[in-house]
């Protein structure tokens, strides 16, 4: 996945993410790619704040384990959702996380980083600081160990 070009309140804000501990909160792993088509692991532990974002790729999401929120909608284990390319989305991890599946339409894929409001930024900082020292100790909630 190849990131586009961020604004410069995106790319100061991404930064501090990163910073505090982000990326703790995320575990994504390539299952398979071959021209065309790729399978990702995706477990964002809970609360992960997903920034509001497209890619250059359609994408089906199955959920494994745990449960999210996209829209109005809660969706669980056996659930799944299509976001076509360059579709604005995002969704927020349950209280135990979400592991999903991800099949694209491609190898090889950008992410675009659409969220620009600086109150989404602030508070998607505050929540990686209230959610860091939870998200140490929290295990996938599937129970399978992905390494």
């Amino acid at each position: 996945m190849e990131g586009a070009p961020l604004s410069e309140a995106a790319a100061k804000a991404s930064a501090e993410l990163v910073e505090a501990g982000m990326l703790e909160g995320s575990q994504v792993k390539l299952l398979f790619a071959r021209p065309g088509l790729s399978l990702t692991y995706v477990w964002f532990k809970s609360g992960y704040p997903l920034p509001r974002h497209s890619h250059d790729a359609d994408c089906a999401y199955f959920i494994i384990a745990g449960s999210l929120r996209v829209g109005a909608e809660e969706l669980g284990p056996g659930d799944g959702f299509f976001v076509g390319r360059d579709v604005p989305y995002t969704y927020t991890p349950g209280e135990r996380g979400v592991e999903v599946l991800e099949i694209r339409t491609a190898d090889k894929f950008d992410i675009k980083m659409l969220a620009n409001n600086p109150a989404y930024w602030a508070k998607a900082l505050g929540t990686v600081n209230e959610a860091r020292s939870r998200w140490w100790h929290e295990q996938p909630p599937s129970g399978m160990s992905v390494g």
